[in-house]
């Protein structure tokens, strides 16, 4: 079964060249696939293949920037769905359509609010197609195909704006790996997971950025003090590094969670097993180590 899934190269690749993928997700979720296709290079046929043989609704992935330039807001003001799905108020094209709900229109509403310079003006509320805003850093921070469709896009070099649609089978039940493997087969379609794309994106990206570098004097000597702010959280992390070594090299590492004021005035009264102070000093006796805050 493992042979019928597609690495994520392969995804991006065929999302690249405009073609349909299907994306699956994890059992303790949804555990439903779906039909995934970059919005700049949605047709009419691909929205009726989605409605023809998806059968499920048919949505637009866009990002919180995409969103605040669209001027979207959510549809309901407190989201009580399972999964937390971020729909916002449906859409649909403010010219160039005539009911709305036809192949062809739907896929000029996507194709309108897809583009780079689309603005509120282009589009009118409620209508056919039915946004879905993705959290800020993707499947990172939520495994939904929301942004799993925004990250796949964004990775083929297209508009991070995906369109998607859940896969039902032809008695109206969900369809799972099993019925989506046989799909896939039959249409001709590579499947993929959003876990290999979470593990392909912690792999491949660097989730840290250094924001600051400098010596510093601290109660056990000297240290070289490190900044790193993550892309994601947009956190901020600190590295206590003594001495030089090399990536392959064992040296001692104590990662010390955020400490109170108790901690730094009462040696024997913190709750960590070693002091902060004293994690220091032995770092800094052996002459190599990092201590990471």
């Amino acid at each position: 079964m493992t042979s019928d899934i597609s690495p994520i190269p392969e995804i991006v690749d065929d999302l690249k060249q405009g073609k349909m993928v299907i994306l699956v997700d994890e059992e303790d979720r949804e555990n439903e696939g779906d039909l995934v296709m970059a919005a700049e290079h949605v047709t009419a046929e691909a929205v009726n293949f989605m409605a023809t043989f998806g059968r499920g609704l048919i949505c637009l992935t866009l990002t919180e920037d995409k969103c605040r330039q669209l001027r979207l807001t959510p549809m309901v003001g407190s989201n009580g769905s399972r999964m937390g799905t971020n729909f916002t108020a449906s859409i649909e094209a403010a010219e160039g359509v005539t009911t709305g709900i036809s192949a062809a229109d739907r896929a000029k509403t996507i194709k309108v609010a897809s583009s780079p310079d689309a603005s509120f003006d282009d589009l009118v509320q409620p209508g056919h197609v039915f946004p879905l805003r993705a959290e800020e850093g993707g499947v990172l921070v939520r495994a939904g195909h929301t942004e799993a469709g925004c990250d796949l896009a964004s990775m083929a070099g297209l508009q991070p704006t995906s369109v998607i649609c859940e896969i039902l089978k032809e008695n109206g039940e969900m369809a799972r790996l099993p019925d989506l493997i046989n799909f896939s087969r039959e249409h001709g379609l590579k499947i993929g997971t959003i876990a290999d794309l979470i593990s392909y994106r912690g792999q491949n990206e660097s989730l840290v950025e250094r924001v600051l570098e400098r010596p510093i004097n601290t109660v056990a000597g000297p240290f070289n003090l490190l900044a790193y702010r993550d892309r994601i959280s947009k956190e901020v992390h600190l590295a206590l590094v003594k001495g030089s070594f090399s990536e392959s090299e064992e040296v001692l590492v104590r990662v010390h969670e955020p400490f109170s004021i108790a901690d730094l005035l009462d040696k024997n009264g913190g709750i960590h097993s070693w002091h902060f102070d004293d994690a220091l000093t032995t770092i800094n006796e052996v002459g190599k180590g990092v201590l990471i805050l």
